[in-house]
């Protein structure tokens, strides 16, 4: 059974975001963080009450900040709000991605700096207990003032409005509550703001992002130890003492991850004294191109591990000096340049996947039959599948420009400079869906390689990773029809079915 995720005060590891996007963790509420939020909801009650102009608690918003609310309109006030910021377009985020934005939300209030009553953060959990996911669309947000629009559709399906995704159907909001046993909340003071105010959205986004790569680069690091067999490559490039001198952290880490994988091949035996001098690039420099991806990786899970624990709406209550501070905790730029880290990497990894599908498919490198097929003109093998791979390489590689450069003002130039994290985050799942497809082909090539060398086994870890390719995709005798193959291998990779039978090499890759 997935244990709990508890939410409340203090930090969180990139296992807990995780477990709940991959396994629905069930996620619970720390029972400690009550007073602190209690307090700040306290903080807001006595502005309130006072009646002093605080953004965000009677003032209008953005570039009507000017305008000051009645205390009998403040309810209308963070309504109002909620519905004109759910202007969302485009397909519905799916499901896991949602269930993720909801735990990060509850774990922002839950710090007690968004003023927002405990109900209110209970409500989200009830919410995750039942399944019950707002329709949120994946466009629409700028990456600052927060994921507005986004966000505005979870809060509008907490009040009763808009759809909700329960048990595999779509419902009205209200219709979803009721059925759940939850009357639609009503707002207090600055909850509206509270929860459309944040960078959960693109955090969740490129989160998803993250674990997807992770995937990706781990069935990468196998594919690439397979083709090395495959194409009767030396292990020499991995010794530590090359690594040592280079001094990159993610480089010498994943040549110890390939010496795990290729340790006792025998293929890699049978052919020791060949007098082989150097090996192509993509084959002979994998830890020095896949460590650089790995580095990259590593400093995007800590900026989103910090992120993902932040309190990032506006302004925030400080209820130990009664204090309410506007800022701009809501802009997304450390989320979009984690975003963009992660680009370069899948487009980097797909890249050099490709090369070594360019490399095995050509018998004057590789050594192995043309194109892979005992019968080539009769055939065309693992032609055309490589063509595949290079257009999906293409694609990453266009997909991986700098989202995070981008800026369009709005909001009457009053949020004049904003950070696109959404969009960065975003194109994170089809760009590791592209990748996967890629190292898919590979594997599919690099087993059709090392099938030639029967009798001869590679090793250990890379014959589990053959076994759980054959097991749905066959050695290509004659030319059949391949889709199928393609898309058997790519979901090897994206479900992590592929990491998982290489297990035993991953310890010195973790992402922390």
């Amino acid at each position: 059974m997935t244990t709990t995720v508890n939410l409340g005060l203090d930090g969180h590891p990139l296992a807990a975001w995780r477990a709940i996007l991959h396994d629905r963790a069930p996620v619970a509420l720390d029972a400690a963080a009550r007073p602190r939020v209690a307090a700040g909801a306290d903080a807001v009650a006595a502005i309130v009450g006072r009646g002093a102009p605080v953004y965000g608690v009677n003032t209008g918003f953005g570039k009507l900040a000017h305008a000051r609310i009645e205390a009998e309109d403040l309810a209308t006030l963070q309504r109002n709000l909620v519905l004109s910021h759910a202007t969302g377009v485009g397909p519905a985020l799916p499901d896991p991605v949602v269930r993720l934005v909801l735990a990060l939300k509850m774990a922002s209030l839950a710090r007690g700096a968004s003023g927002v009553r405990w109900e209110t953060v209970q409500f989200l959990e009830r919410m995750l207990a039942a399944d019950l996911l707002p329709l949120i669309p994946a466009q629409g947000s700028v990456g600052a003032s927060g994921d507005l629009a986004p966000l505005a559709h979870m809060a509008a399906a907490m009040i009763g409005v808009g759809e909700c995704r329960l048990a595999g159907e779509t419902l009205p909001a209200a219709a979803a509550l009721a059925r759940v046993g939850l009357a639609p909340l009503a707002l207090g003071p600055k909850e509206g703001l509270a929860l459309l105010n944040g960078t959960q959205v693109s955090t969740a986004l490129a989160l998803a992002g993250l674990f997807a790569i992770e995937r990706v680069f781990r069935a990468a690091l196998a594919a690439g130890a397979l083709s090395l067999d495959a194409a009767l490559g030396s292990d020499t490039p991995f010794d530590p003492r090359i690594h040592a001198l280079r001094g990159h952290p993610g480089q010498r880490d994943v040549a110890a991850a390939f010496r795990a994988l290729v340790a006792d091949s025998g293929i890699r035996a049978s052919h020791k004294e060949c007098g082989k001098v150097q090996d192509p690039y993509c084959l002979r420099c994998q830890p020095q191109v896949m460590g650089a991806c790995l580095d990259l990786m590593r400093q995007a899970g800590r900026m989103l591990a910090t992120e993902a624990d932040a309190v990032s709406d506006n302004p925030l209550v400080f209820a130990d000096t009664g204090e309410v501070l506007s800022g701009g905790n809501f802009h997304a730029e450390p989320v979009a340049f984690a975003a963009d880290l992660l680009a370069l990497a899948m487009a980097e990894i797909g890249s050099l996947a490709e090369r070594r599908v360019a490399m095995l498919t050509d018998g004057s490198i590789s050594g192995l039959p043309p194109f892979l097929t005992r019968r080539p003109g009769l055939n065309s093998g693992f032609m055309i599948v490589h063509v595949t791979a290079a257009a999906l390489a293409a694609e990453n590689k266009q997909r991986a420009a700098p989202a995070s450069i981008d800026s369009l003002p709005t909001s009457a130039n009053q949020e004049d400079h904003v950070s696109m994290a959404t969009h960065a985050a975003r194109r994170l799942g089809d760009m590791a869906d592209n990748a996967a497809a890629i190292v898919g082909i590979e594997l599919l090539a690099a087993a059709q390689g090392v099938d030639f060398h029967a009798p001869l086994a590679s090793s250990p870890v890379l014959e589990r990773v053959r076994a759980a390719i054959r097991a749905v995709v066959a050695h290509l005798d004659d030319d059949r029809f391949l889709a199928p193959d393609l898309a058997a291998a790519r979901d090897l990779v994206r479900d992590g079915t592929i990491a998982a039978a290489a297990a035993d090499a991953w310890i010195t890759v973790a992402l922390e």
